[in-house]
């Protein structure tokens, strides 16, 4: 075809050829040539453009690849076509950008700074958002008529009745595994029996309230933030602001309070479970008939033990709804902002429900309830 890119190589001198194009080196042209042009290995003294009848940025771009690549010149080219190669010259083959890095005693700081701002910006939110709690809730306390009443009952379905066969299941699952690596263990001392009070004491005092909490986190706190971040991507909250209704006395006050009361009675029917859990490996591998396993755990279990587990269960409770109503009610932007602060509630929870252990443990030592 007449308006085809073509090309031809022509010597140039003894080791090196010169390459002449023709034609019309535009997008619509040049596809044909392109990979010949690619194989060239000889080396080129010069690239000539003077029969080139038209040339756009994509052959441009194409002479000035060759001409990079074998290190040559371009000659013969037009006013037009040396506009376009002087605009291509210098960009990357590869047609990355890529910024400059800076150096780690730089980059280190301030990410450190930017983590620390961003703590700081965090820190300031969550007090903005317990006190609009705190107004939510005297506001309800001064017209009780409006309380949630409904709202709440169902939350509590929610957050507990249907909780109840997976809460039991792995509390179950975990007293059995207490009991049977504990009692492999005592068994060395000769002190098997040991395992009931092993068994009771780890699961009332720790582990049975530890383990619902990040439990509770990971079904009903990543629920309680996809659902609010979902309401705010749909404008529905900035509705109910419009028509005069609260957000936080609707949305947030039920879910806490169910979280905080439903907390308390799932603890405590967790520890039950692994308890029960240990009375089974107890009566099948131990010798311990079922029900004087029971009845050994209220011997030899304090009963501050229990105390322990039911004053942090609603602590635990309150913790992990905190964290959902508010990295929900922070959602901003589209979609992918409701996945990463669903992520960031439950991490968020379970992380400060084991901080506040670890409080609870040493504070309830001082006074005596170790």
């Amino acid at each position: 075809m007449q308006d085809a890119a073509q090309y031809t190589l022509e010597e140039a001198g003894a080791d090196t050829a010169r390459l002449v194009l023709s034609g019309r080196l535009t997008l619509a042209n040049i596809g044909p040539i392109e990979p010949e042009l690619k194989r060239i290995t000889g080396p080129l003294s010069s690239i000539d453009l003077a029969a080139v009848e038209e040339i756009d940025t994509v052959g441009a771009w194409v002479v000035c690849r060759l001409a990079r690549e074998h290190n040559c010149d371009i000659t013969g080219a037009s006013e037009a076509a040396e506009r376009l190669l002087a605009a291509m010259r210098g960009i990357d083959a590869g047609g990355g950008t890529r910024a400059r890095r800076l150096p780690v005693w730089e980059r280190v700081p301030m990410a450190l700074g930017e983590k620390v701002y961003g703590a700081r910006r965090g820190i300031y939110g969550v007090v903005g958002f317990f006190g609009q709690i705190l107004l939510g809730g005297a506001s309800l306390i001064r017209h009780p008529a409006r309380f949630p009443i409904k709202a709440l009952v169902h939350q509590m379905e929610l957050v507990g009745v249907t909780a109840l066969p997976i809460i039991g299941l792995m509390s179950f699952l975990i007293g059995i595994v207490i009991a049977q690596q504990g009692s492999v263990q005592l068994e060395q001392f000769g002190a098997e029996s040991l395992t009931v009070n092993l068994v009771g004491r780890i699961t009332l005092r720790e582990l049975g309230v530890l383990m619902t909490a990040i439990m509770v986190a990971g079904r009903s706190g990543s629920a309680f933030a996809a659902q609010i971040g979902t309401m705010k991507l749909t404008e529905e909250i900035d509705a109910m602001r419009t028509i005069g209704v609260s957000p936080i006395e609707v949305l947030v006050i039920p879910r806490i309070l169910a979280a905080t009361f439903m907390m308390l009675l799932l603890g405590f029917y967790a520890s039950l479970m692994a308890i029960i859990g240990g009375a089974v490996v107890g009566d099948l591998t131990l010798g311990i008939p079922f029900v004087t396993f029971l009845l050994r755990i209220q011997e030899v279990v304090p009963t501050h033990d229990l105390w322990v587990g039911l004053i942090k269960a609603p602590v635990f409770g309150l913790i992990v709804a905190l964290a959902g109503c508010y990295h929900g009610m922070q959602v901003r932007g589209d979609s992918e902002e409701v996945g990463r602060r669903t992520t960031m509630a439950v991490v968020s929870a379970i992380f400060a429900v084991i901080v506040l252990d670890a409080f609870f443990a040493v504070f309830f030592t001082e006074i005596g309830w170790g």
